[in-house]
């Protein structure tokens, strides 16, 4: 953890780690003018879905074609959070309209909310309070696998053992 936030380092496929070529990462956009080149290039059925998203170790987000891997978006790399993210055209300006933090790759506790408020505040894009969507992570203590907890019942749905309160998908953390 530091000042920005906790890292997330990249706990998916590590064949999918293995393919991320130098220079593949997502655009990354830390200003109006940035985000506003890069939205322009976007059609209209790209703009229908979400895109993928890293927050970068710099804070700065990075976006990428919604089936992009998150890995790849990162180059690789730690983040500070990553999901799923739209827009939407508010009067003059763009907002986005949808955000979650739905990443199986780096699998990004609910906390990380703050630097991917602090990147979009960054590019001067309204968003809302928090997560549109809030996905809860958690690796199994006991077999190891990685689970999607829903409507709070915190139990592995390959073994059926209690799976812990606090975030824990990275065994080196």
């Amino acid at each position: 953890m530091n000042a920005r936030g906790r890292r997330y380092r990249y706990v998916g496929p590590v064949e999918l780690k293995a393919a991320v070529r130098p220079g593949s990462g997502g655009c990354r956009i830390s200003s109006a003018a940035d985000f506003g080149g890069w939205i322009a290039q976007r059609s209209a059925a790209e703009l229908a879905e979400p895109f993928t998203f890293v927050v970068g170790a710099d804070g700065a987000l990075r976006l990428a074609p919604r089936r992009s891997e998150h890995v790849a978006c990162a180059g690789g790399d730690m983040v500070l959070s990553a999901g799923e993210i739209g827009f939407t055209r508010q009067a003059d300006r763009w907002a986005v309209s949808e955000v979650s933090n739905q990443s199986t790759g780096y699998c990004p506790d609910v906390t990380s909310w703050s630097a991917v408020a602090r990147a979009l505040d960054d590019a001067e894009l309204g968003r809302p309070s928090g997560f549109t969507h809030e996905v809860v992570f958690r690796r199994c203590p006991n077999c190891q696998e990685h689970n999607i907890v829903r409507e709070d019942d915190f139990v592995c749905v390959f073994c059926d053992s209690d799976l812990p309160a606090t975030w824990n998908m990275d065994p080196t953390a």
